[in-house]
């Protein structure tokens, strides 16, 4: 019996990678034809690993492959840095600090967790589904456009059997089971990032980040680039190497799921919040996989402010990202669409018209284009938030906590949030983080506010 791990197979790794280089600008023709002509397969459509495992011959010549492809120039780099200085002076509008103290009322802070919780949930059942998937189940049921929980509750047997929902996610998060918060990467993480300020404070280093989720996190917990960080960890591979080596997802999603923390204890800072977001992000990512985590972290300190509205703060966000990047064009396509198209399944058909045939579903910038999309058509709304945030597709349980965070942030207190996103919650959170298995809401704000930076 082999064990297939997931998004740590080389001979799948290397067509992730042949991906991002085509999205980069890279020319890495002559390495695709020296791997198919070998045999070699492209990345899994959906999956992090392939049934059948590489030949010996052919998962070497995968590593050396993906070090190759490391190699090559990469023309869009002059417009995306990583390194914070260089990023910083790319972006002429970066945001000042505030000029004078600004408060938080913890109220706003646990309406942003419920709000994180809420919007997750909804999308974890259909979760790696494709978008005519979500819609038709969500029409069978009655749910269309979406305004509530998902159900399998008198959909039909066929239509189940063309789209089954999530297979870890439909037992626990379906209107008709959902009983407390299931444990999700989308909660863990900005868990972890509350345990990361108790411990280290706000200068906390890129090295105790590492460290933390070596003590703490489960390595079967983490996915995507935060495995291949994880793995290069254990094999003595330092930031923010961890974020290059052989890693094709370090432009995906993981880094700006983990930003919320940060931005919500910088109220009213959003510069201060993106460059904390950074030092979390370079661990994992590179580019634009750590501009979606500045762009989120600016745009809830801006939130958490409580002076602005959803489209300061999707401005806020943009201040921290060079502006001749991808992620800019893709969270400015969003915003152009959310407000000109017809309908919201006219702005979600244009999207996916834009990505989905050259951006994995777990990539940042769709994603970004979507979230972007669904808060500005919101317009500040809790449920219309996290409800077209789901119904667009991609990562649907990752783009309802995003925006169900904002929009908790902006709703002000948590009794403002909708009773039937937050009752079935019954304040627990489950989760493996180390030696806490389930806490309550009500906690995590408690812990969260005694970390809030006050100018």
């Amino acid at each position: 019996m082999t064990v297939r791990v997931t998004w740590v197979q080389p001979e799948d790794l290397i067509g992730h990678e042949l991906r991002q280089a085509a999205q980069d600008g890279r020319d890495a023709e002559a390495v695709g034809q020296r791997w198919y002509a070998a045999g070699g397969h492209a990345a899994p459509a959906r999956a992090g690993a392939s049934d059948p495992p590489a030949p010996r011959r052919l998962r070497a010549l995968a590593e050396e492959l993906l070090d190759e492809l490391a190699s090559l120039d990469v023309p869009s780099a002059a417009d995306e840095p990583t390194d914070l200085p260089s990023i910083r002076a790319a972006c002429p509008r970066w945001p000042a600090p505030p000029g004078r103290p600004v408060s938080l009322d913890s109220d706003r802070l646990h309406a942003a967790w419920l709000g994180r919780a809420a919007g997750c949930l909804l999308g974890k059942p259909v979760e790696k589904l494709p978008l005519e998937g979500i819609r038709a189940l969500a029409r069978a049921t009655g749910n269309w456009p979406l305004r509530t929980w998902f159900t399998a509750r008198g959909l039909p047997a066929d239509l189940a059997a063309a789209h089954p929902w999530n297979r870890r996610s439909a037992p626990t998060s379906l209107a008709e089971n959902i009983d407390g918060m299931p444990e999700d990467d989308d909660l863990n993480y900005p868990l972890l990032t509350v345990l990361l300020l108790q411990r280290h404070g706000h200068g906390f280093s890129t090295a105790d980040l590492a460290r933390l989720w070596l003590d703490e996190l489960p390595a079967g917990r983490v996915f995507t680039a935060e495995r291949v960080a994880y793995r290069n960890l254990l094999d003595g591979v330092e930031p923010p190497d961890t974020a290059r080596r052989r890693n094709p997802f370090r432009e995906w999603i993981g880094a700006q799921i983990r930003a919320d923390v940060h931005g919500w204890t910088h109220p009213g800072d959003p510069g201060a919040a993106a460059g904390q977001a950074h030092r979390d992000a370079v661990l994992t990512h590179t580019a634009n996989g750590v501009y979606g985590a500045m762009f989120t972290a600016a745009a809830l300190a801006e939130a958490a402010g409580g002076e602005t509205d959803v489209h300061g703060c999707l401005a806020a966000g943009l201040r921290v990202v060079p502006p001749r990047s991808r992620y800019a064009h893709a969270v400015r396509l969003g915003i152009e669409a959310g407000r000109s198209e017809a309908d919201f399944e006219a702005v979600v058909d244009r999207l996916h018209d834009t990505y989905a045939s050259t951006h994995h579903w777990v990539h940042v910038l769709p994603n970004a284009a979507l979230l972007a999309a669904a808060l500005t058509r919101a317009d500040g709304d809790f449920s219309r938030s996290v409800c077209l945030a789901v119904s667009g597709g991609w990562d649907t349980d990752s783009n309802g906590a995003t925006a169900g965070s904002l929009a908790g942030l902006l709703a002000g207190r948590a009794p403002a949030l909708p009773d039937r996103w937050t009752a079935p919650l019954k304040n627990r959170l489950a989760t493996s983080v180390a030696g806490i298995g389930s806490i309550g809401f009500d906690t995590l704000t408690e812990l969260t506010y005694q970390e809030v930076s006050r100018p």
